[in-house]
Formats: C-alpha cells, structure tokens, sequence
C-alpha cells in the first residue's frame, strides 16, 4: 500500500537533475540499467520504491531494492548503478540528506530510555535495512507536500524531523546517532576523511592522520577499515582516481599532467591503476567520457 503511493509521487516529481521544492530531499527516475558509476555517498537516506541497486565501498557490496532503504553516515567514494530499471518501469528512490546537527538536537531532545543503547564496535559507514511501515509513512507525507506549496515551510521541516528519529531508534539507528555524537568512533574517522579529501595529492603517514583524528594508530586504522571498508592509503587512491577521472573529462590530453596534480609521481603507475580501478586506460577512458557528454548535450533539448 505504502509503495503503490510512493511510487506515484516519485515519479509525477522527479526531474531530470533530481532536486525538489523541499531542501535536502531529492528524487531519482532512471528508465533503464546504467554502468557502475563512481561517485561519492554524502550522509543520507535513499529508500527504493520501485527497481534495485548495487553500490559498492571497498571490498563490500550493498544492494537494495523496492521497500528498502540504505543510510551513509560518511561522505565516501563508492561505485553504483541501478541493476533494474526499464522505460515502463522506471527504478524510482527517495533521498534525504541527513545534517549531523539535526541528528544531535534529536538525541539531546530525546528521554532517558528512548534512545536504543550502542553496542560496542565501530560501525560500518553504510547499512541496508527494510524500511518498516513508519519510514515509508512518513516520507510519504514529505513526498505530498511538494503538492501544497502554502503547508510545505511549516510541515516539511517536521516531518524531516519525524524521518529522522524513526532512522535513530530504527534497525540502523547506531549508525546515524553516531552523526551527532562529537565524541563517537565515526566523528573521529570523518575528521580524518575530510582531511584526505582536502589533501588527497599529499602523501602522508597513517600516523600523523590517526594523531589529527584523536586516537592511537591501532584504534584509527581498526574503526577506519570498519567504517570505510578501506584502509587509509586505499581511500586516498580512491579519491584520487574520481578526480583525476573528474580533470580528464575536461582536459583529456593532459594525462600525465592529471597523474601528477593528483599525487602521482610515475605516469606508468597511474595508468595502472586508473585502467584497474575504470576498467580502461586515461586517455581511452576520457575519449569515452568525452563522447557521453558530446552524446547527451545533443540529446538534451
């Protein structure tokens, strides 16, 4: 019942570059299968009402389908793409980015008892659960006030808040209460994620980022690996491939100029493991890229 609705709204609102009236929400629409595709996660709550998708952070895979729901807790470099999707029957999903402050004005709102107690342990930085009857309850009620434009100021912000705290005593709740926890295992590793994103092209010593994040070398590198599924100087590779894969797009014949902005001293190295990593060589990689893009601006009205 709650799906047939969902997918109703989902597709009279989805736009072609998936933003909506109601800041933070956005809506995907895709009519058929697409290549795994790097991106980056961001910290939010994807629920597929109609098709399934694959995603995957390091060595793990994640796939979910109609009446699921993933939550990422940190800002990773991950692979995806919709595995079902047709022209009758689009793949349709939900997104809500989730903001770390609301998550703490939440807990700290919240009576003693209500909120689940932790286990021990890092957490992984993504998760797929089944959405239950009230998540799906709620997003649909977000879903319709894009159709009352006069409620949606007062109401959204309330049932945001609503979808919120059914995700922190939900089945995944200890991944997204770490959000507004300042002192949590996960806080920790996003300080160190963003300064590898912010210095991806430095070399560093695994040392020094467990120093900047707080906590001993062997304790960095165990929640590190839990909740990235990589260790340190594989996210740096990651996140240096996705944007040389970003400059070459732009710039496809400067390859060894690209390999070097990004941190690589050796040309024959980065060919190596950019064809590992996109499955084709920099420069055939962004003759590729480039006619996508040529493809679609034509295709585009």
């Amino acid at each position: 019942m709650y799906l047939d609705e969902l997918r109703t709204l989902l597709a009279r609102h989805a736009q072609p570059d998936w933003t909506t009236a109601i800041d933070g929400v956005l809506i995907s629409k895709v009519e058929r299968p697409n290549p795994p595709t790097p991106s980056t996660s961001g910290t939010v709550l994807a629920v597929i009402a109609q098709g399934a998708k694959r995603l995957a952070l390091g060595d793990r895979v994640y796939e979910y389908r109609d009446g699921q729901y993933l939550v990422a807790s940190v800002d990773l470099p991950v692979t995806g793409h919709f595995t079902e999707a047709g022209p009758e029957r689009p793949a349709l999903g939900f997104g809500l980015t989730l903001e770390p402050s609301a998550v703490a004005e939440l807990l700290l709102q919240a009576a003693p008892g209500d909120i689940p107690r932790a286990g021990g342990g890092a957490l992984p930085g993504i998760a797929v659960s089944d959405a239950p009857a009230e998540l799906l309850d709620a997003v649909i009620r977000l879903l319709r006030l894009l159709d009352e434009p006069r409620d949606r100021a007062v109401l959204a912000p309330l049932v945001k808040r609503e979808i919120l705290w059914r995700l922190i005593t939900g089945e995944q709740g200890g991944i997204v209460r770490q959000l507004g926890l300042a002192d949590s295992s996960l806080s920790h590793i996003a300080r160190a994620v963003r300064w590898i994103r912010e210095h991806y092209a430095q070399a560093f010593r695994v040392e020094d980022v467990a120093q900047l994040s707080g906590m001993s070398v062997s304790a960095f590198y165990r929640n590190f690996q839990a909740v990235t599924a990589m260790s340190p100087i594989q996210f740096q590779k990651q996140i240096r491939l996705q944007e040389a894969r970003l400059l070459l797009a732009t710039r496809p014949n400067d390859v060894t100029g690209i390999g070097h902005r990004v941190g690589y001293d050796s040309p024959s190295q980065f060919s190596r493991e950019y064809r590992r990593q996109f499955g084709a060589a920099p420069s055939q990689d962004a003759a590729r890229l480039r006619r996508s893009v040529h493809t679609t601006a034509v295709a585009l009205p």
